[in-house]
């Protein structure tokens, strides 16, 4: 009999690529991630991994296998969603992953939420971004994950994970308030020779925001690069940058800062991604229409 635990190592060593990467995400040490490999393919009684240059590359065997682990699991966790239903309230651990900007506004009002309807059920949450949160959530690092989606961007279709609309926000021009000289603008063309905050590149607030620049005819002058949101508001407060920054960050607060609209009303989506196998758990059910009352 294949041992279910091996196997789920086996599926981790697919979806990851290396043995190191392996034993990070699951807090063992590589020598241990190997051994249990090793004692799978001697129960498998066929060769499973073959090296590739420095790498581990799986065989045709072990992806078949890798195959049958993906139904075992959704299995269990199915069997896990009912067990959690049969019960008369939601409990337990969520694990949540979430970008910025969403845990700002909506974070703190749905936890609101459930610590008075749900008071069994403990929300951990981590900070991620969204299009490697939801390799996260296919991966089961993640229960949940609140993801964004620019305008012509679209977040990566993942097999085995829903998709739930939470909000759309409007994209707007952030300038310093009351701007004069070259923060007077009125127009994203006002800002081709203003500084820039944006995001690091690979974020698809990075490369949407670079192209609505280049639609507007220029190639914008980037000098600070953060993730921080909260670094791009300050740096516009206080005159030293502009950014394009999604209506969310202001949700519940005055702007600090003056926006300007762009041509065509851009506006960003936000949704929920959980898998297949756990989107009627009572843990993600409690969590979502915490989200959904926080966003209005």
């Amino acid at each position: 009999m294949l041992d279910v635990r091996r196997l789920a190592l086996l599926r981790e060593l697919a979806l990851r690529g290396t043995i190191a990467s392996v034993a990070a995400a699951l807090h063992q040490t590589p020598s241990a991630v190997s051994q249990q490999l090793a004692q799978l393919e001697r129960e498998a009684g066929v060769p499973l991994l073959r090296k590739a240059g420095r790498r581990l590359q799986l065989t045709p065997q072990a992806e078949l296998l890798v195959g049958h682990t993906e139904q075992i699991l959704d299995a269990l966790e199915r069997a896990d969603t009912e067990l959690a239903a049969s019960l008369e309230q939601a409990t337990g651990v969520i694990r949540v992953a979430m970008f910025q900007s969403a845990a700002l506004a909506l974070l703190p009002a749905a936890l609101d939420v459930l610590e008075r309807e749900h008071p069994a059920l403990t929300a951990v949450v981590t900070q991620r971004e969204p299009e490697t949160a939801l390799h996260e959530t296919f991966a089961r690092d993640f229960d949940l994950v609140i993801a964004e989606e620019y305008p012509g961007h679209a977040a990566p279709p993942l097999a085995g994970l829903d998709r739930r609309p939470l909000t759309t926000d409007a994209i707007r021009l952030a300038v310093p308030p009351g701007g004069e000289g070259r923060f007077a603008i009125r127009d994203i063309r006002d800002a081709r020779d203003a500084p820039w905050v944006m995001e690091p590149y690979g974020a698809a607030s990075r490369h949407w925001a670079e192209q609505a620049c280049r639609r507007a005819g220029f190639e914008p002058h980037v000098r600070f690069e953060t993730a921080d949101l909260q670094a791009h508001v300050r740096l516009i407060q206080t005159g030293h940058a502009v950014a394009l920054l999604p209506d969310l960050i202001w949700q519940g607060a005055e702007p600090s800062v003056d926006l300007v609209p762009l041509d065509g009303d851009p506006r960003r989506t936000v949704f929920t991604s959980t898998r297949h196998a756990m989107a009627n758990h009572p843990a993600v059910v409690a969590f979502r229409e915490a989200l959904e009352r926080a966003a209005g």
